[in-house]
């Protein structure tokens, strides 16, 4: 094997990127190991394994619109990370993406933008105290996720995701 492919990064490394790059290069981050789809719970399942965006997914699931909280209760849905590529966006949409208050999926609906949603991956995560805290959660508990490429309607990649989903949604 030559250098060059030594210093390739690994394909999960290339789809966990939006996670990798959340934690920071180099920082240590929860440990990942991926599953395939049926090894995932019934719930968990239903959440994840579709070729849909998540955010009407989650929003007609919970009966009601999510942005990183469900609006009821308060309670964590969903933990994304997430690498945008602005240049395939309106720029008001633009706008907004970089202000943060709006889910992605919300802002595609809004703004009628052709896409098209491509799992990559599916994978149980070792939680940390970070995703703890942000998804209500306890340190080492194993939740579940998938890593998602959302393509243009032109073709090139428009977002590659990694969304992780608290237990009891």
């Amino acid at each position: 094997m030559t250098q060059a492919m030594n210093d390739a990064p690994r394909q999960d490394e290339d789809i966990l990127a939006p996670l990798i790059f959340f934690y920071g290069i180099g920082s240590t981050r929860p440990r990942v190991t991926f599953v395939e789809p049926e090894a995932l719970a019934d719930q968990e399942q239903h959440l994840l394994v579709h070729d849909r965006d998540m955010t009407p997914h989650l929003r007609e699931f919970h009966a009601s619109e999510s942005v990183l909280h469900r609006r009821s209760d308060g309670k964590p849905i969903e933990f994304g990370a997430i690498g945008i590529h602005l240049d395939l966006l309106p720029e008001e949409a633009q706008q907004l993406v970089l202000e943060g208050r709006v889910p992605f999926g919300a802002i595609l609906e809004q703004y009628q933008v052709p896409h098209s949603s491509h799992p990559r991956g599916y994978f149980r995560i070792a939680v940390d105290t970070r995703l703890a805290e942000l998804l209500g959660a306890t340190s080492g508990q194993i939740l579940f996720g998938r890593c998602n490429e959302l393509r243009h309607g032109s073709g090139r990649v428009l977002a590659d995701v990694v969304e992780v989903l608290p237990r009891g949604v």
